[in-house]
């Protein structure tokens, strides 16, 4: 587990360091598209598939995966940084916290909170 806690602290510092280019230039950034996730936990890794619609700051959209189906997220982009919630699946599920950065106008990096119950790190590119 410390080590999994290493690995996320040391992507997120990256991810931070290499999208503050895209922060001092002050564009909002468009994620609108389809974007193919790479989840990484101590378990394995999943792939799921986002797909973001973004009105100004504001993202909405969808998240598919074989292990958790289809779910909403929303959330906001802000310069550089990604928030959003992937929502519970029923009220005993957990929603999920994805926090990232854009690393540029198709890639994103950061990590994922399974709602106090570990975490994991992720990578994203758009698809065409």
């Amino acid at each position: 587990m410390r080590s999994t806690l290493r690995t996320i602290v040391s992507v997120a510092a990256v991810a931070l360091t290499a999208g503050s280019a895209f922060a001092a230039s002050g564009v909002l950034q468009d994620l609108s598209g389809t974007w193919a996730f790479s989840v990484v936990t101590e378990n394995g890794t999943g792939t799921p598939t986002v797909i973001i619609k973004q009105d100004a700051s504001k993202i909405s959209g969808t998240y598919e995966s074989r292990m958790m189906g289809q779910r909403a997220i929303a959330g906001s982009v802000k310069g550089d940084s990604v928030l959003f919630t992937l929502e519970a699946n029923g009220p005993d599920g957990i929603a999920l916290d994805f926090k990232g950065v854009v690393v540029n106008k198709d890639s994103l990096t950061g990590i994922v909170d399974f709602g106090g119950m570990g975490g994991a790190t992720f990578t994203a590119r758009r698809q065409p």
